[in-house]
């Protein structure tokens, strides 16, 4: 049956830059993609992140452009290295054949992203009062005495309940991982210490991934389908951080995780409401369990995240 593709690229700006230690990161760029088959139509949303190793933005527009000159576009063939690619075209189809998905993302089910530096030891205030229990702090980007004062002075303050993902992107040297797990240990508000070495350092990740220390997770070295299990099939058994939008097949995706017992973390890649509600649509299988690294609405100066499909498509 004739299947027609359209896309429509967007540009969101953050309203505060994310200093991460890949750099700042100060507006978010993507593809809206439609299709249409019979009157139904389907919306899913290509959201790249190159930095960790994804199609760049590019890239997926040479993609999508001979598809938008076309008819019948069934089979739907989309190469892997297009990741993001291959989850919006997944989430269009599926979105074609089945209801919306809407899963109510309650404080508490939800990680708070709290700013890099000095003002962490305030910013969980708010979050706090409004019901989030899980905040995520990112690290590596200040000088690491500063940092490791900061995070006593944060740890003091947190109340007892409280939990604090810290994430460094693959941005500190072995030495300042080791450090910091020292830092940790024996912390009870800590979850985890997020990807402190670059993916290129699997044999030293894996070293540091010891029982009795802070739990790792790993981020960067697991963005795709193909990483993910080249790390479970190795033997990784800390958590794992899956940012679905960029991962490739959501289908392969959740197979993965069941096949490993995946101790998963569900997180945002800054999507818009649209590919969000492709993602959330895997979390309760993926990661019933651990807070969702969600915290990342109303970080743009639209209002995007809070319209359908059809309404965002009309605003482009």
């Amino acid at each position: 049956m004739p299947l027609r593709f359209d896309y429509r690229p967007y540009v969101r700006a953050f309203k505060s830059p994310l200093q991460t230690a890949h750099g700042r990161w100060a507006q978010r760029e993507g593809i809206l993609i439609r299709l249409e088959v019979e009157g139904r139509v389907g919306f899913g949303e290509i959201a790249p992140i190159p930095w960790f190793g994804t199609e760049t933005l590019d890239q997926a527009e040479e993609f999508c452009a001979p598809l938008a000159r076309r008819v019948d576009l069934s089979p739907f063939p989309v190469p892997r290295n297009l990741p993001a690619c291959e989850f919006a075209i997944a989430a269009a189809l599926q979105s074609l054949s089945a209801s919306p998905y809407h899963l109510k993302l309650v404080p508490a089910r939800v990680c708070a992203l709290l700013p890099a530096g000095e003002a962490v030891l305030t910013a969980w205030e708010e979050p706090w009062q409004k019901g989030h229990r899980t905040f995520k702090w990112k690290i590596g980007g200040y000088p690491l005495d500063l940092e490791l004062s900061w995070f006593e002075a944060l740890c003091s303050r947190l109340p007892a309940s409280a939990r604090l993902r810290l994430d460094a992107n693959g941005g500190l040297t072995l030495e300042e991982s080791q450090q910091w797990l020292t830092a940790c240990d024996g912390k009870a508000a800590i979850e985890f210490l997020e990807q402190p070495l670059p993916p290129s350092q699997l044999n030293d990740l894996m070293a540091l991934n010891h029982p009795s220390l802070t739990p790792l997770a790993l981020d960067e070295s697991v963005a795709n389908c193909d990483q993910l299990e080249n790390h479970l099939r190795k033997g990784w058994n800390g958590i794992v951080v899956v940012k679905p939008a960029i991962a490739g097949s959501p289908h392969r995706l959740q197979a993965l995780c069941r096949k490993y017992n995946a101790d998963a973390v569900v997180s945002s890649a800054f999507e818009t409401g649209v590919g969000r509600q492709a993602v959330l649509a895997l979390a309760e299988d993926i990661s019933p369990h651990r807070a969702l690294g969600f915290g990342t609405g109303d970080r743009c100066w639209d209002d995007w995240d809070h319209l359908s499909g059809e309404e965002l498509w009309e605003r482009l």
